[in-house]
């Protein structure tokens, strides 16, 4: 009974050992190589670029106060659309001590001047009724008093502009009402009731009460890198992106590329405006795209994507660039020969053209009846080894 307990268990160690030594042996087998392979198609290539940047408005305008003063009251706020010549808000003033002194002194000299000029009227004109003097005389003691009562109600006016702001005579045109010099949107209003304002003189740009936009005129603002812009010309489409709005996009023309460049990150780059066709909104749903009409839908400051085609080649015979052997200055493929396993790969050696990152043009080299050989396919076996 040992004997064949014996006997079994040398048995299972053959089999064991002779079954590992299979696997492995097929294990170190070398495996076919399979690669991808490719039919070269005639088809428009385009390079393209995107540049990040921003929309806003062609134009912000910063309304100030032509005095200074306390802000008593706000009539509009940010959202809302003006007009040239609606309030925005209203400005207390706070005279300066010096101003109001000095326009209270001009406004009593030029009442002693008026009573002492009125006083002679009266005696010339007694004498010109009596014919003792001439009416020359008389028109040049006239014209006297006109030019005091006028220098009177002058002084006036200058003491309720420092005190006041405005006074009677132009009242309309009061400068402590803080107008809107253009027509559109208040993008912003910085002061509040309370806050002290100061005019823009030569020591300071002043108080802004309120920035105002046309948002109807945008432009798309992004800057391009150094290796590009030389291929960019005044004139040239953008298809501009907004993701913050579930991919608007906008058609854009290229209006001003920069004279001069700008360090990033240690990169020069180059400023680019470009004008939105607010007309052209589009909609990508259901992988088409959609024609959409303008309601107002952007905002200043929104971040956008700015595609710009840089270069096209149109009707052009071409490959996958992964098909592509780099070598120095030369590009090659390898062209395949002969079927099954009786294949081999013949490499060529091809001029190429414009590369889109994808696909690549071949001038020469090459025919569309032609296959070329692409990438190896990697399977879990090739992985494994």
């Amino acid at each position: 009974m040992k004997k064949y307990s014996k006997l079994i268990i040398a048995l299972i160690i053959a089999l064991i050992f002779i079954g590992t030594f299979m696997f492995l042996w097929q294990k170190s087998q070398p495996k076919e190589v399979v690669y991808n392979e490719f039919t070269p198609k005639t088809e428009n290539i385009e390079k393209t670029t995107i540049i990040t940047g921003k929309i806003e408005p062609r134009n912000e305008v910063n309304i100030k106060p032509q005095i200074s003063g306390i802000i008593a009251e706000l009539y509009k706020e940010p959202g809302e659309y003006v007009n040239a010549g609606d309030v925005i808000a209203k400005v207390k003033v706070i005279p300066d001590m010096g101003q109001l002194s000095s326009a209270e002194s001009r406004v009593r000299l030029a009442d002693i001047n008026l009573k002492q000029v009125q006083v002679d009227f009266e005696r010339v004109e007694n004498l010109h009724n009596q014919n003792l003097i001439s009416d020359d005389e008389f028109d040049k003691s006239r014209q006297q008093l006109r030019q005091a009562t006028e220098e009177k109600s002058a002084a006036v006016d200058a003491l309720q502009v420092v005190r006041d702001g405005v006074s009677q005579s132009n009242a309309k045109a009061s400068s402590t009402l803080i107008r809107s010099t253009i027509s559109g949107i208040i993008l912003d209003v910085p002061v509040k009731v309370g806050n002290s304002v100061i005019n823009s003189n030569t020591f300071n740009d002043g108080t802004t009460i309120a920035t105002v936009a046309n948002m109807n005129d945008l432009i798309f603002r992004g800057n391009i890198d150094e290796t590009e812009v030389g291929q960019l010309t005044i004139g040239i489409p953008l298809k501009i992106t907004i993701g913050a709005l579930q991919d608007l996009q906008f058609d854009a023309a290229l209006e001003y590329i920069s004279p001069k460049a700008t360090e990033s990150n240690g990169a020069n780059q180059f400023e680019i405006k470009a004008a939105v066709k607010l007309a052209s909104l589009k909609q990508e749903k259901d992988g088409k795209t959609v024609q959409l009409a303008y309601s107002g839908t952007l905002r200043s400051g929104y971040s956008a994507n700015a595609e710009i085609v840089l270069d096209r080649a149109e009707n052009v015979l071409t490959v996958p660039e992964s098909a592509i052997e780099f070598s120095g200055d030369s590009t090659f493929v390898y062209v395949i020969k002969g079927k099954d396993k009786l294949k081999t790969y013949e490499r060529t050696l091809v001029t190429t053209g414009l590369s889109d990152g994808v696909n690549i043009e071949i001038k020469k080299g090459i025919t569309a009846k032609d296959k070329v050989r692409g990438p190896e396919i990697i399977t879990d076996d090739n992985k494994d080894k």
